[in-house]
């Protein structure tokens, strides 16, 4: 079944795919951005059907997949498979043959594309990306973002299993894999410093408008 695709911001595609944790819904985002050139990175693998895989390739050329923390090797092997001509990009580290993020981007990603590895966490290595023309950050499992429209027991779960009080939310796990706080708060001031009002989660809903300022939140120590 072709897995339902949206346009965000221009050049900029979302796809949604189940994935359940302890019994919650917590989705999958694939994100899927187009270059001034017409190539496609696509952000997170997936259980991509062909399907799938002819709906992205008819947005562009697929030249880059990507997946962009440690944690997200669950689908690493499919998706992969499902795109074996493109260039496959993950933090060093990752179970899967790959190339790493830490080299420098690609350069038909320049003024487009930015990337930066929140340091401090070697257990999770994530990435987060800023696409510069739509102003958007997109972002693995830095932050959760289940609003109402998510079931009571997913919300249950990361109330009390991921200590989240309130969305949009840092987990405890993310948390308490941070091993050098200056290093990790000196990667957040970095990515602040992008000009980003949308937001993308791997986990949960799109922050449509002021996600600096929600963002910002979540790392206030009352949301821990």
């Amino acid at each position: 079944m072709l897995v339902a695709m949206r346009q965000i911001a221009e050049n900029l595609w979302l796809m949604r795919l189940p994935l359940r944790l302890l019994g919650a819904q917590i989705g999958r985002a694939v994100t899927i951005i187009r270059l001034g050139t017409g190539e496609l990175v696509i952000h997170t693998t997936a259980p991509f059907t062909p399907a799938d895989v002819d709906a992205i390739c008819k947005l562009g050329t697929a030249r880059w997949l990507v997946d962009a923390t440690l944690f997200h090797d669950t689908c690493a092997r499919t998706g992969r498979a499902m795109f074996p001509a493109v260039t496959y990009l993950a933090p060093e580290g990752f179970p899967v043959a790959c190339e790493p993020l830490s080299a420098p981007p690609p350069q038909a990603w320049a003024g487009e594309l930015d990337v930066l590895e929140l340091k401090g966490m070697p257990s999770v290595r994530e990435h987060v990306f800023f696409h510069r023309p739509s102003r958007t950050l997109i972002v693995a499992d830095l932050l959760f973002n289940f609003g109402p429209n998510a079931s009571a027991w997913t919300r249950f779960v990361f109330r009390w299993g991921a200590g989240i009080r309130r969305f949009p939310g840092i987990g405890r796990l993310f948390r308490l894999s941070i091993r050098d706080r200056d290093a990790f708060n000196d990667s957040v001031s970095k990515m602040m410093q992008w000009d980003f009002d949308h937001l993308v989660v791997g986990h949960g809903d799109i922050i449509e408008t002021g996600a600096r300022a929600k963002l910002k939140a979540a790392f206030a120590p009352e949301s821990a």
